[in-house]
């Protein structure tokens, strides 16, 4: 499509002049043309992660999207907990105590569990913007989730969008939103400094607004990584974590603590729609909760490191590092594999690209990234982020680091064809 002498991107083109898609942050191109196509690419991804597992158990597949997704419940809880009409009530209280401790909530306040994080953050755009624009804020140079735009939309609101060091507090005082959600650290671990927030939800608050923070990773990165305070203790009305990611072994749920009321409305809506967890996903997420142990995260992050390391000695400034592990945005990916291939244009775009590579990864190396296993709108960047035992399955930081290298290569052999690459991504 274009030459690979790339510019500098702005707000609504990437390095190489493609148009980014705004609610999703990236450019679409013929293959990745739409959430439809990203699930496509996901059911492909499963399909060759089964393959891989069925020919050699299920150490061939090592996680490196950062989300553990075990369901920790006990055998005793499969005919207490987890049933459907009795167990909510025999657990909610231990819940709410259990989620309170996590995210540093009132003695008072509520809890509840949807079936991910996302869900929970649309149903409290749905519950709560009363009709007015939705202003998020988010880090230097980064983005909010895709839920928030999205859920915007079925709420038949705008969401606008600064960075903290941006025009936020005008937002605010020429919007007067009902509801504030303010990201603390985004899925690329982008981070906002703890005062920052404070400030933030003080000023929301000032002006009438509810807020919401999203603390996906934040709650336990922030808190065990550098220090920060617990997430409700930021000043905000209401927080919602991730129960699979940053050191909390799963199940995928979203577990939002805060004001009674606020909790309750979130939890109306979310069952209006089908997207409360169901109550063996809530017993599991107590017992993910009570199961926390900050050793867990430590590990992750340490072998991030060793990744890092090991993947810039190979692949050099193109880099980026991150408190969970090392990162190379597609562009660059994009660029790495126009020059291997000898190529000075191509008719994919950088997604497509990311989205290969992943394939590759997965299928010869057993490595199982969100370029394969991304719900739609997920990042499209490559983030190596392990799992407690990933590092074990594939050999070590240096394998690692050695696998993105081959599969850059034996990307770079068929980027001419692509019809190809469209079968890598997509299937047959």
């Amino acid at each position: 499509m274009l030459a690979s002498q790339s510019t500098a991107p702005t707000a609504k083109s990437d390095r190489f002049g493609n148009p980014i898609d705004p609610v999703v942050g990236y450019a679409r191109g013929a293959i990745i043309d739409s959430s439809i196509a990203e699930g496509r690419r996901l059911r492909h991804g499963q399909a060759i992660a089964a393959e891989r597992v069925r020919a050699a158990g299920a150490d061939a597949v090592a996680v490196y999207t950062g989300n553990q997704r075990d369901l920790p419940l006990r055998v005793e809880d499969l005919a207490t907990y987890a049933e459907e009409w009795v167990g909510p009530g025999l657990f909610a209280e231990e819940l709410r105590q259990a989620a309170i401790g996590h995210l540093g909530g009132r003695p008072e306040d509520a809890a509840a569990v949807f079936n991910r994080t996302t869900a929970g953050i649309i149903a409290v755009i749905g519950a709560l913007s009363a009709g007015k624009p939705v202003v998020s804020i988010v880090p230097v140079n980064a983005r909010s989730h895709a839920s928030l735009p999205r859920g915007s939309r079925l709420a038949g609101v705008q969401c606008l969008e600064s960075g903290i060091d941006g025009d936020w507090r005008n937002l605010i005082e020429m919007h007067q939103p009902a509801l504030v959600v303010v990201t603390t650290v985004t899925s690329s671990l982008e981070r906002l400094k703890d005062e920052d927030t404070i400030a933030a939800a003080k000023f929301a608050q000032a002006n009438g607004a509810v807020v919401l923070l999203d603390e996906a990773y934040g709650a336990r990165l922030r808190t065990v990584l550098h220090g920060g305070a617990p997430s409700l203790q930021l000043g905000a009305d209401l927080s919602i974590t991730n129960c699979d990611k940053a050191g909390l072994a799963g199940p995928r749920a979203g577990i939002l603590v805060g004001r009674p009321p606020l909790v309750a409305a979130a939890s109306a809506k979310a069952s209006e729609v089908g997207a409360e967890a169901r109550a063996p996903i809530a017993a599991g997420a107590l017992r993910s909760l009570q199961s926390f142990d900050p050793q867990d995260l430590l590990t992750e992050s340490q072998s991030g490191q060793q990744i890092s390391d090991a993947l810039e000695a190979r692949l050099g400034a193109v880099v980026e590092r991150s408190d969970l592990g090392p990162m190379v945005h597609e562009d660059d990916i994009h660029a790495i594999a126009l020059q291997r291939a000898g190529q000075d244009r191509t008719t994919l775009v950088p997604s497509e690209t990311a989205s290969a590579l992943g394939a590759l990864l997965l299928r010869d190396h057993g490595i199982l990234t969100v370029n394969t296993h991304g719900q739609p709108g997920a990042r499209v960047s490559l983030r190596l982020k392990p799992t407690l035992d990933a590092l074990r399955r594939t050999g070590g930081p240096l394998k690692v680091a050695a696998a993105v290298d081959e599969s850059l290569d034996a990307l770079a052999a068929q980027f001419h064809d692509t019809d190809a690459i469209s079968t890598l991504i997509l299937g047959s």
